[in-house]
């Protein structure tokens, strides 16, 4: 791509699941469009299953091809694709002319730069990213890392990219697998988090939406006053936490019932698997 301004980048999806829709959605909404001067039009997907292809393009306005051999031109490629398959769909690739020069984003938990970059073209270069699901909303958390075939403006350009979507950080390749394992499975232990408060209410005898709602709320809450205001969460817990309330009779159970254990053994199963998924 060189020094493409990304206003001209076609742009290519490889792979139409949960995680390419939600980092295509959140760029339709925050960095293309017309006043950015980059149309959606830009963006292609290659989807293998058809009810996707047309999900996809009716919601989004983006052109969808069941093969990638329909390409006519790449310039930025999202690998979206699940790690079980990836560098087989990598060595469909390989021999494409509309993919001899692009920029590669790699998504896919545990693959390694050096084993990506070994599958790709030649000419082509690569950033790894570990994203999660809120992008969708611009509320995302990303984490990049650099590729030995990768340069300073490419690790800039896909930085800014994920940066319009929420929080993205570079970080070393170590740790890329802990992170995917924290932030990049963290919106399902959060959703699940929110689904047992739903349940615990419902035992007391309230209106499962009612208690949903409130749940919701609460956790939204709680982490924009932490973000906004910069307390810890030791802080924030502490200033809810009265000697010999409610609270702490709730938090004293939760410790006994085995809280921090639960979601420290829930990361490292994360990233235990994801490690098993590299290797396949």
């Amino acid at each position: 791509m060189g020094e493409m301004p990304l206003a001209c980048a076609q742009i290519v999806f490889i792979g139409g699941g949960k995680m390419g829709e939600a980092i295509l959605g959140g760029w339709i909404d925050a960095v293309f469009g017309p006043a950015e001067g980059i149309e959606a039009g830009a963006i292609s997907v290659v989807e293998v299953n058809a009810d996707r292809r047309d999900y996809l393009s009716e919601k989004y306005g983006v052109s969808c091809f069941a093969s990638a051999e329909e390409i006519g031109a790449a310039h930025i490629v999202v690998l979206a694709v699940k790690p079980q398959v990836m560098m087989d769909v990598l060595a469909g690739l390989r021999g494409l002319p509309a993919f001899s020069e692009a920029l590669f984003i790699s998504i896919a938990a545990g693959l390694a730069t050096a084993r990506l970059v070994a599958a790709l073209p030649a000419a082509s270069r690569l950033v790894r990213v570990m994203p999660n699901t809120p992008l969708l909303v611009g509320e995302g958390a990303s984490a990049l890392c650099a590729s030995e075939r990768s340069t300073d403006s490419d690790l800039e350009l896909v930085c800014g990219l994920f940066a319009c979507l929420g929080l993205a950080v570079i970080v070393d390749e170590e740790a890329m697998d802990a992170i995917g394992a924290l932030s990049g499975c963290g919106p399902a232990y959060v959703a699940a988090m929110i689904e047992s408060l739903t349940r615990a209410g419902v035992e007391l005898g309230l209106d499962e939406q009612l208690v949903q709602s409130l749940a919701i709320q609460t956790a939204w809450g709680t982490m924009l006053l932490m973000k906004e205001t910069g307390q810890s969460p030791q802080s924030v817990r502490e200033a809810v936490t009265s000697p010999g309330g409610s609270t702490l009779a709730a938090l004293s159970a939760m410790a006994e019932s085995g809280m921090d254990e639960v979601y420290c053994s829930g990361v490292k199963a994360a990233l235990r698997r994801s490690k098993e998924l590299g290797a396949c």
